[in-house]
């Protein structure tokens, strides 16, 4: 496994994404996962799985320094009343004193930002946290985001893959030294179909799934990758033994088209740069 380093946080470049997943079948990819090479497991208070996850990390045999926990608070709990005993409830849900990565889930005007930050370095001060960040913050949110944290923001969460162009957004995330987690980088199986990450993968005798995997890690981002299927788990983690080149990165990127943007729910989603 190879390392993104963050505002003293050192995250796995590869990530088990689970959204959508749930019940026994979770709990043994988790397992499967962990055991395959991940060292990364990525969820959310809205997932309702967080107590599969617990599971899954302790049936893989690793101890829990070697797991790279992420949960996000879900934007119903922004406000002073139910910030920390939702964390709480994750926390032991999870069977765990802490999680290595504290996300707000999406932007909610409805909590002042200040607030939200405040009760994230919070989790820190109680060492319930060890890093935190956002997710789906655009660039005015992280600019603001960041002046008012005490703590160091490490990461936000936002959607990439080929088809969208999220140069805007990476250029300010990582101008303030946070790195980019990168979900739904299969583009909800777009990508295999496309011609041109067709012949790439061909060319390199490697899946579509790699080649996108790569792509990103290449780039010093942190992939989450989801599947059900315990073979492709194993080859997804295998991606650190071949690289792509300058070219290929290049046709790849250019692959980005507008209207290709995937999650953009109404009420959470903020201006998108």
């Amino acid at each position: 496994m190879q390392y993104v380093i963050a505002n003293e946080a050192k995250i796995p470049a590869l990530g088990f994404g689970t959204y959508g997943m749930r019940g026994t079948a979770l709990v043994q990819l988790i397992s499967e996962a962990l055991r395959a090479g991940f060292r990364h497991v990525d969820t959310a208070q809205i997932y309702g799985n967080e107590t599969e996850v617990g599971e899954g990390i302790l049936r893989s045999g690793l101890r829990r320094a070697d797991v790279f926990v992420t949960t996000k608070v879900w934007v119903a709990n922004y406000s002073n009343d139910n910030f920390a005993q939702s964390v709480d409830e994750s926390l032991k849900k999870l069977n765990t004193d802490y999680v290595d990565l504290l996300l707000l889930h999406w932007p909610n005007a409805a909590t002042p930002l200040a607030d939200q930050i405040g009760l994230l370095n919070e989790t820190v001060k109680q060492g319930k946290a060890r890093h935190i960040g956002v997710s789906n913050f655009n660039r005015s949110l992280i600019a603001q985001a960041v002046t008012l944290s005490d703590r160091p923001l490490v990461a936000n969460q936002f959607e990439f893959h080929p088809f969208l162009d999220q140069d805007l957004l990476m250029t300010a995330t990582r101008g303030v030294g946070m790195t980019i987690i990168a979900y739904c980088a299969m583009a909800v199986g777009r990508v295999f179909h496309d011609p041109t990450l067709m012949r790439i993968a061909e060319s390199h005798g490697r899946s579509i799934s790699q080649i996108v995997l790569r792509w990103l890690v290449q780039q010093g981002v942190v992939a989450l990758s989801r599947s059900s299927r315990a073979d492709r788990i194993r080859d997804n983690v295998e991606v650190f033994d071949f690289e792509l080149t300058s070219a290929e990165m290049s046709e790849i990127a250019k692959l980005a088209t507008p209207g290709s943007r995937i999650v953009n729910p109404p009420g959470l989603a903020p201006a998108w740069d």
